[in-house]
């Protein structure tokens, strides 16, 4: 499955005849499986990009693409992931990761059992019968990930999932989500900021320029997993792409 994105841009209307770009003339591919993360400052336009992949945001100009057939608005071939969880807080951790199950027509007793499966999948299987409340932030966003899961997306779009999470957590969750995409299969498409983050999890970077974002650099990475970030490899390959992502052509509006 191949996931193409064609001269995409985006215009917000602000008052009269003006508007915003927020991103112009995007255009990537993302082969089957393969782990893309999407790099670039605050504002340039990142979850406006994703939001228009998951069908949450229509595109002013542009097409997305699976295999070759133009796809509109949401489709069940994708899911994604936000930042701050939005897990239901009266309902368990389980019954959180049945919710689309059952909305999608899957028997409750069915869904239980799904969501099991995916919550031990994400390490949280001892934690069911949980409220939100009672998990930490890492544990939440698991949680997130299985509910993504467990309605078997082909493509996962996460949108700086673990932003708002300390570093070590961060570090452990993203060692975890590598862990998942190996078991799950799965195409992920991640926006950051972080080049540290990037690097570590991704095969290839798509960098956006400011506001409007536009593609300035798409940099394949070269290193075998796991990754261990305190080595030479991984250092210089940070280097390499913070000096391509200072270039003009990635820094000026």
């Amino acid at each position: 499955m191949t996931l193409t994105i064609r001269n995409l841009t985006k215009e917000f209307p602000i008052t009269g005849n003006q508007s915003i770009c927020a991103i112009s003339d995007i255009t990537f591919s993302v082969a089957d499986e393969e782990f893309v993360s999407v790099l670039g400052p605050s504002g340039c336009g990142k979850t406006t990009l994703l939001r228009i992949i998951a069908g949450l945001e229509p595109a002013t100009s542009g097409s997305i693409e699976i295999n070759g057939e133009i796809i509109s608005g949401r489709n069940p071939r994708m899911a994604m992931i936000f930042q701050e969880y939005s897990l239901y807080p009266w309902r368990t951790v389980r019954d959180n990761v049945t919710f689309g199950l059952e909305v999608g027509g899957m028997h409750k007793s069915r869904a239980r059992e799904v969501a099991m499966d995916y919550l031990r999948l994400v390490g949280l299987g001892d934690f069911a019968e949980r409220y939100p409340h009672e998990l930490s932030g890492g544990m939440r966003q698991r949680v997130a990930v299985a509910r993504a899961l467990a309605i078997e997306p082909q493509i996962l779009l996460m949108d700086e999932p673990f932003g708002s999470l300390d570093a070590q957590t961060r570090n452990n969750l993203q060692k975890e989500l590598l862990e998942i995409w190996e078991k799950a299969k799965k195409t992920i498409i991640f926006v950051t900021h972080s080049v540290d983050e990037a690097v570590y999890l991704a095969d290839r970077l798509i960098v956006l320029t400011p506001r409007p974002g536009r593609i300035c650099e798409v940099i394949p990475i070269h290193l075998s997993r796991p990754r261990e970030r305190t080595s030479v490899e991984f250092a210089q390959v940070r280097r390499l792409v913070l000096d391509l992502i200072a270039q003009p052509k990635c820094t000026l509006q």
